[in-house]
């Protein structure tokens, strides 16, 4: 079943360049730099989106020298895709016993 952290997490990701950056560090650690290389989003504009996805508890900080690395929290990404596959059997469930409610 959907939880409210869950739905929260949706919105989260579901902005194109928040979903691009959580994309990027599902292949490697990348820093500020790098991303905006990457993704050609001005450095505020990524800080910003990256405080969001860091308060989300989607990625984790690690200072390096004069640089702050980020990396993708898999776990947070499993447990929504556990979510999703809940409800597909659920749906998977429905559509098998044809069940649906009466008007």
């Amino acid at each position: 079943m959907m939880t409210s952290v869950d739905t929260d997490l949706i919105r989260v990701l579901a902005d194109p360049l928040r979903l691009r950056i959580v994309t990027l560090l599902a292949h490697e650690a990348l820093c500020t730099t790098h991303l905006v290389e990457e993704t050609g989003a001005r450095q505020t504009n990524l800080s910003n989106h990256l405080k969001v996805l860091r308060e989300a508890g989607v990625v984790e900080t690690e200072p390096c020298g004069r640089f702050t690395y980020y990396t993708l929290r898999p776990e947070v990404i499993e447990a929504l895709a556990g979510s999703f596959g809940e409800l597909a059997a659920a749906a998977r469930t429905t559509a098998e016993s044809n069940r649906k409610r009466a008007c």
